[in-house]
């Protein structure tokens, strides 16, 4: 009796044993989840021409250039591109800047001037003309206009009247644009003059060149007031018209001889 108990015993053990081994090897091992990263689009590549540094208003081409990938959904139509232009950088060695550009902005052919071509008369807006007139330190702000600065320009002569001589002063043309000091065409690199100027080239209309032509020869002085950038955009008004028209046609023209100021009739 004993032995049977003992028997049968053994005999559950054994098949509690086989049904644990019988159920791990049942079960599948876990499965290893490997997290990929989303695979990136493709960008279409495009090779543009661009600037290795800053290239100042004025300064030549010279080893500026390079080629460099830029995608072609971005690329604007005024952009010079290697597959259009491959000869593009020995092209355009010599070329003056028209306006300043900075380093790895795409190069666009608006922006130059052929080797060669006047610099001052390629910047200058159509229909315009530049006058130059003399300045010193007293007459330009202390010296603090720089090229692109907006003035007025006050004239000053000298007025006799009943009571003695004195002065009077006028403000001739306003707004006008500074083309340059001397013979610079932009600030230093700091932002700053390193020197006075002599000669103003100012931007003017046919108009308002002959009304500075005429007040140079009338004035005793000619001064530069300086005007904020935020009156850039501002339409002049209350110019000297008077000084070459009148009523919307030639009107009088001064004369100055022997320091005597006269008025005579102009041809229509």
């Amino acid at each position: 009796m004993a032995s049977r108990v003992i028997i049968l015993g053994v005999a559950v053990a054994a098949a509690g044993g086989a049904g644990y081994v019988a159920k791990n090897l049942a079960t599948k091992p876990p499965e290893v989840i490997v997290e990929q990263a989303p695979s990136q689009p493709t960008i279409d590549l495009t090779e543009v021409l661009v600037l290795k540094n800053d290239l100042p208003l004025g300064a030549a081409i010279t080893d500026q250039l390079r080629w460099q990938e830029w995608p072609s959904a971005a690329v604007d139509e005024a952009f010079i591109t290697r597959q259009n232009e491959p000869e593009a950088i020995n092209e355009l060695q010599g070329s003056v800047a028209r306006l300043a550009m900075y380093k790895g902005e795409p190069l666009r052919r608006s922006k130059l001037i052929g080797s060669g071509q006047s610099f001052m008369s390629a910047i200058l807006p159509s229909g315009h003309r530049a006058v130059a007139t003399r300045i010193s330190a007293d007459t330009s702000a202390g010296g603090f206009i720089l090229p692109n600065d907006y003035v007025d320009v006050i004239m000053t002569r000298r007025s006799d009247t009943a009571g003695g001589s004195g002065f009077s002063t006028e403000t001739i043309l306003k707004n006008i644009r500074v083309l340059a000091i001397d013979q610079a065409i932009q600030e230093d690199e700091e932002g700053r003059r390193v020197k006075v100027g002599e000669t103003a080239t100012l931007e003017l209309t046919p108009q308002q060149a002959e009304i500075i032509t005429v007040a140079q020869q009338m004035a005793d002085r000619l001064t530069l007031a300086l005007r904020s950038v935020k009156d850039a955009q501002e339409e002049p008004t209350g110019e000297a018209d008077y000084l070459v028209s009148g009523n919307g046609r030639r009107g009088t023209v001064r004369l100055i001889k022997s320091g005597e100021v006269s008025e005579v009739g102009a041809r229509q």
